[in-house]
């Protein structure tokens, strides 16, 4: 098992940046794909960004691409979201999850993902 504990979220001003950073329990993390999921109030969790267990494959959702990257460093068990040019329809709680896989692959729906993190909540003013 797995626990996942999000850091680094805040309010901000549009224009600004913030990154999250995601801290993994355990000694095999280089085994879990990762991914981060925002949920805004009212709405559905969704995809952001996701990386494969070797960090060397990732994917970003249209609505962040050019804007937000997802990395790892599987030294410190722990994986990043850098936020740059916030919007305000960035607003949510961000979660990180994570899923034990044998694969390379990058896992971009939250179904696949079996351990969550409580989330962090960032803030966008306008």
């Amino acid at each position: 098992q797995v626990q996942l504990v999000e850091s680094g979220g805040g309010l901000v001003q549009a224009g600004g940046s913030l990154r999250l950073s995601c801290a993994a329990s355990g000694r095999t993390f280089n085994m879990y794909a990762m991914g981060w999921f925002r949920q805004a109030p009212g709405k559905e969790r969704t995809f952001v960004a996701a990386i494969n267990k070797g960090g060397g494959s990732t994917r970003h959702a249209d609505s962040v691409k050019g804007r937000f990257t997802i990395s790892r460093d599987n030294a410190k068990n722990t994986i990043y979201l850098q936020m740059n040019s916030l919007q305000p329809e960035d607003t949510a709680v961000y979660y990180c999850a994570a899923v034990s896989t044998g694969s390379n692959y990058v896992y971009t729906t939250p179904n696949w993902y079996n351990y969550w993190g409580q989330g962090t909540q960032v803030t966008v003013s306008s």
